[in-house]
């Protein structure tokens, strides 16, 4: 249901939600970059800096940039949450009719805000950035996001080339009901689709990052991949317990597989028998576990999503929030 508001209300047309982790020497830059383009925007507008328990002086850093700009929000998270929680923190903190996501590391340009928004007057509930041109490195990063984009498209019919990336602007009303936990905040778009929204992408640049480094890999293929049948397991039939027993399910469909594969080879080409084999068995086994393992992971996550919804749980935990207007219902 659209949301109604009167004029006068003080509420910004749009609100801009950063999540920070360890990113001191970024932080500060990014937020000149954004505030010179928000401010050509012509609407009123909200900066929600989330630190995501940051070990380093980012979080001294946001606070000295909402000391001097009252249209800045931080919120202080107890810990490293991850990004999907930091993300949610703001999300729900929003009060702009249109809600804008970006990482805090300058591999997105703040400038291309302004295409997004663009885009967005044309209709639509959520424009997303396709990082046309990736920087990133082929094997770690390029060839995996091509692999995981192209099953997403495939299995929520949504089709858009680059899920992955943080740079989107929703409509409020959309981002609102979209529920978030384990590490899904880059299959929004898949999530809102069930909702009936109306999703686009626009080309996006992709920079290298200029300070630190990258919190992701190679590392995070596995949780992609679980987090794919995750989502297309809720967009079908309706935060972690799915990374435990989905990880088992996966190593021992892998390995079963690998071994009747070996045992088939045997059979048809060299002709050997393999009725009585172990490796036969083991493989049966193997592949039997470790669709059990998946569905009891499947099941671990409905428990999971019921029990947070149902609670009014947030996969999140706020330690301080700085925020210059009362109106927003934050502590100061």
């Amino acid at each position: 249901m659209a949301e109604t508001r009167s004029p006068g209300q003080g509420v910004p047309s749009f609100s801009v939600v950063v999540p920070f982790y360890n990113e001191e020497e970024s932080c500060r830059t990014l937020y000149e970059r954004l505030k010179k383009v928000m401010d050509s925007l012509g609407g009123d507008y909200e900066l929600i800096f989330v630190d995501d328990g940051s070990a380093d002086r980012t979080l001294e850093i946001l606070r000295g940039i909402y000391d001097s700009d009252p249209r800045v929000r931080v919120i202080k998270l107890r810990k490293n949450f991850g990004q999907t929680a930091a993300l949610a923190a703001g999300f729900d903190r929003a009060r702009g009719d249109t809600v804008i996501s970006m990482d805090g590391d300058l591999q997105h340009d703040p400038e291309d805000i302004r295409r997004l928004v663009e885009k967005m007057r044309e209709g639509y509930d959520i424009v997303s950035g396709w990082r046309k041109e990736r920087k990133d490195l082929l094997i770690t990063r390029r060839i995996p996001s091509w692999a995981a984009n192209a099953i997403m498209r495939r299995l929520s019919g949504v089709q858009i080339r680059d899920f992955g990336t943080t740079l989107k602007a929703y409509k409020r009303s959309i981002i609102k009901n979209v529920k978030l936990s384990g590490e899904l905040h880059r299959f929004i778009p898949a999530l809102a689709s069930d909702l009936g929204a109306r999703i686009t992408e626009i080309p996006i640049a992709n920079i290298n990052r200029p300070h630190g480094k990258s919190h992701y890999g190679l590392s995070r293929t596995t949780g992609v991949l679980l987090d794919i049948i995750t989502v297309k397991f809720l967009l079908s039939y309706s935060r972690t317990p799915m990374r435990i027993f989905g990880f088992m399910g996966l190593v021992a469909l892998i390995f079963g597989s690998c071994f009747g594969f070996y045992e088939a080879v045997q059979k048809i080409i060299f002709g050997h028998s393999i009725g009585r084999d172990a490796l036969v068995q083991l493989s049966v086994l193997l592949i039997i576990l470790g669709f059990q393992f998946i569905s009891l992971g499947l099941l671990g996550e409905m428990i999971s999503r019921i029990y947070f919804e149902s609670k009014g749980k947030d996969i999140y935990s706020i330690d301080e929030i700085w925020s210059h207007d009362a109106a927003a219902g934050d502590c100061h």
